[in-house]
């Protein structure tokens, strides 16, 4: 069993969690979270906090609580505050913009990428530094990835898309004699 599961997950103030079956929903100031668990793990609610225990002994059962203790713990945050992640566009010609729903990228193609933006997401861009927000730590991470992916960065001039933090190792290049 998960050390962090064995704890019970404090619930912090002017947020209320509610469980009915395997689904939970939390309920903050900034968002409204739902979620639905596997039917083999038993999530409770009491005054110290959201208990998460295994319905039988399964090993899969097992591997579960510590992942859905996290994904609780993520949920009671992004209702309070939402998360955010920063991207970076780098390379000469290389820019991108909010259209309405549409982030559109311009990366060296022949033609602009359109990428549209969820519905539980907001996107700000400003001058090449582009920043997802949003409750759901996985929708932010998925659509940062995903924007990401269309032009990774390069390591000889470093130009493409990186993460805000991200630290791109750079090789020499051609020598000339």
């Amino acid at each position: 069993m998960s050390r962090l599961a064995k704890k019970p997950i404090p619930i912090p103030p002017q947020v209320t969690v509610s469980v009915a079956g395997a689904v939970v929903s939390v309920k903050g100031p900034a968002a409204a979270l739902t979620r639905s668990f596997p039917p083999s793990v038993g999530i409770t609610v009491s005054e110290d906090g959201v208990r998460i225990a295994a319905k039988d002994a399964a090993r899969e059962t097992r591997m579960q609580l510590g992942t859905s203790a996290a994904h609780i713990r993520n949920m009671l945050l992004g209702s309070r505050e939402p998360f955010s992640k920063g991207l970076i566009v780098e390379g000469i010609g290389f820019k991108a913009e909010v259209r309405g729903a549409e982030l559109v990228l311009s990366l060296g193609f022949s033609h602009p990428v359109t990428l549209a933006i969820p519905k539980n997401l907001k996107v700000t861009v400003e001058k090449g530094r582009i920043t997802v927000i949003g409750a759901d730590i996985e929708a932010v991470g998925a659509f940062a990835a995903r924007v990401r992916s269309l032009k990774k960065p390069e390591p000889y001039k470093g130009k493409g898309i990186r993460y805000e933090h991200e630290v791109i190792r750079r090789k020499q290049g051609k020598k000339t004699t």
